[in-house]
């Protein structure tokens, strides 16, 4: 309990600091990547089934291939999906704006060592206790799953948005 309070109290306070030797790995070995918000921004998303706002980070690996228009992309890219509850705006109820924390999930791309669900390693960690999900590593079939409709687009949902 000590242990949870002080992670939330750090992320709170300051979420670069809590560190990955701090977070337990997820069921298939991939390690939290406590950088992924001073990444750079790849776009924004919303989950309207889970009510979740979201954004979508990139290490500076995948920043530079998606801003090339590689496809696939290479391998040590790493992508960051990091989802809110969705709220109304309390002063401007017309505007929905991020709630509590829900949590972060990674794509690791390694085409080798990741073959069996399109070269990309998931993970997702829950909670402001970064709770990792899944019992055992065939969580990763639940995330392969839902990205197969867009194996065409290297099993990424997002592109990188324009502006001008």
């Amino acid at each position: 309990m000590k242990r949870l309070m002080l992670l939330i109290a750090i992320s709170i306070i300051s979420p670069e600091l809590i560190s990955a030797a701090n977070v337990p790995v997820a069921p298939n070995g991939i390690a939290y990547y406590p950088e992924y918000m001073t990444w750079k921004f790849v776009a924004p998303s919303y989950r309207e089934d889970k009510g979740h706002i979201r954004i979508i980070t990139g290490n500076e690996t995948a920043i530079a291939a998606l801003q090339a228009g590689k496809n696939p992309l290479p391998d040590g890219s790493v992508l960051a999906k990091v989802a809110w509850k969705a709220e109304k705006h309390p002063s401007f109820p017309v505007a929905t704006v991020p709630g509590a924390f829900v949590q972060v999930e990674f794509m690791v791309k390694d085409a080798k060592k990741y073959k069996e669900t399109g070269g990309w390693g998931f993970a997702r960690f829950v909670g402001n206790e970064l709770k990792p999900y899944g019992k055992d590593a065939g969580f990763v079939n639940e995330c392969f799953q839902c990205h197969t409709p867009v194996a065409h687009n290297d099993y990424l949902f997002t592109k990188i948005v324009k502006t001008p």
